[in-house]
């Protein structure tokens, strides 16, 4: 079997493995939304599992956990009324799907799976008690789950200097967490008439890894095809692409040579936001435009709770124990998504099979049986050009090392862009639609 037959047929396993899991589920058990205010007790033989966030890991998680403890009473913490992908939304941004593709009704997706949606923000916890409490009222609990996600780490930049921190988040959104960032970065993309455009990458395991490159792309692309008088300039803290790289650098070269200039290593010192100037530590860019992506961590919630450590990939994340995601010093407490601490990409695909995993893990602790790791699985297809549209693609699975450290066990790639056919396939958009059917109607 030659790379590209494994890579499809790995493509092809994982999407009938993330659209059948339920099929065969009578989907009979509704839920309405929880009330606004409310104190849900725990109730004896029936396992209450709150879990906290409702991104691509929260929603595997409380889809799975209904399906492994079909009598387990399971509560989705969310604080906002809809949901919006962050993954597909580089697309959105050039108009390749609507908004309609990206949003979905987690009313829709509690009903659908028989888990109850409760609007409202985490703000505390007691974990002696098992009581989390909310804007909308106390929950509690048997077992607690965290995939509350990330939080941007301006700290490199700012150096704790709140003004600029604010005019960062203002003025230049990253657009890495989904809402009104995307749509004021689509703002300026259509407003943007000409000069230097620059788009960061930061340091460490930031939130998808190829999307900062891909959004570049699709950049130049879009000042390609319209003659705008500018430039895309990636300044990437990294000494070279961190994901897909053959992909992405060739990319760079054969298409976008006229349209976009590539950093590597260049880690911002300074940012004069008054004169547009960015300084690295060998060059000095100025700008007429900008997305400032800065390094990520976990929510500053988890770190007012003492769930929180130190890391060599982030400043902040999960204090996990990396082979039972469970918070170390709590056995009924745990994370998966975005905020764990382990080197897998932050990306949807990971998040949600880790979602999965770590329901089957919450199910063996409720079972009283030994809980066995499993890897995630990193599924991520990359657009590089609108029209013609092309993709680049990459598999992964992981491994621990003897000391617990965050291994490729297997990693499969197709970036032969000129012939690989991804593009004509659609094949971003055929895994996004069967995700989401798997996350809210299947």
């Amino acid at each position: 079997m030659n790379r590209r037959e494994l890579l499809k047929n790995s493509a092809k396993a994982l999407l009938l493995a993330s659209t059948a899991s339920l099929s065969a589920k009578d989907h009979t058990e509704k839920t309405e939304m929880a009330p606004l205010k409310t104190t849900a007790k725990k109730q004896g033989k029936h396992p209450k599992v709150v879990v906290v966030g409702g991104g691509w890991s929260g929603l595997s998680f409380a889809k799975h956990m209904k399906e492994y403890v079909p009598h387990a009473e399971v509560i989705l913490v969310e604080k906002r009324y809809e949901f919006l992908s962050c993954p597909v939304s580089n697309a959105w941004l050039f108009d390749l799907v609507d908004m309609d593709f990206l949003s979905h009704s987690f009313i829709d997706a509690a009903n659908n799976h028989g888990y109850t949606y409760f609007q409202a923000e985490a703000t505390g916890l007691d974990s002696k008690e098992q009581v989390l409490h909310t804007t909308n009222g106390d929950l509690e609990y048997d077992y607690l789950v965290f995939a509350s996600g990330i939080e941007y780490d301006y700290y490199e930049w700012c150096n704790d200097d709140p003004a600029l921190e604010a005019r960062l988040r203002r003025e230049y959104p990253a657009a890495f967490i989904p809402g009104s960032e995307h749509l004021t970065l689509k703002r300026k993309i259509k407003n943007f008439k000409g000069g230097n455009f620059v788009i960061t990458v930061p340091s460490g395991n930031y939130r998808c890894l190829p999307a900062p490159y891909e959004r570049a792309c699709l950049l130049a692309d879009h000042i390609k095809q319209n003659n705008i008088d500018g430039k895309v300039i990636i300044l990437d803290a990294n000494n070279t692409v961190t994901i897909k790289e053959e992909g992405f650098l060739s990319t760079f070269r054969e298409l976008y040579k006229k349209e976009l200039v590539y950093m590597p290593e260049s880690k911002i010192e300074n940012i004069d936001l008054d004169k547009k100037i960015i300084e690295t530590e060998f060059d000095e860019v100025s700008f007429d435009e900008m997305s400032f992506y800065p390094n990520v961590r976990a929510p500053r919630l988890l770190e007012k709770l003492g769930l929180t450590t130190q890391t060599p990939y982030n400043r902040v994340e999960a204090n996990l124990d990396v082979y039972t995601n469970r918070f170390k010093g709590h056995d009924n407490i745990f994370g998966c998504g975005d905020l764990r601490p382990m080197g897998f990409s932050k990306s949807g695909n990971t998040a949600y099979t880790e979602g999965a995993n770590v329901a089957k893990v919450v199910a063996d602790a409720i079972a009283k049986k030994k809980i066995e790791w499993k890897s995630p699985i990193t599924f991520c297809v990359s657009i590089i050009s609108m029209k013609p549209q092309r993709e680049i693609t990459l598999v992964s699975e992981y491994q621990y090392g003897s000391k617990g450290e965050t291994q490729f066990k297997s990693t499969v790639t197709d970036e032969d862009w000129k012939h690989n056919g991804l593009g004509e396939e659609k094949a971003l958009f055929n895994w996004a639609q069967s995700m989401y059917n798997n996350m809210f109607y299947i």
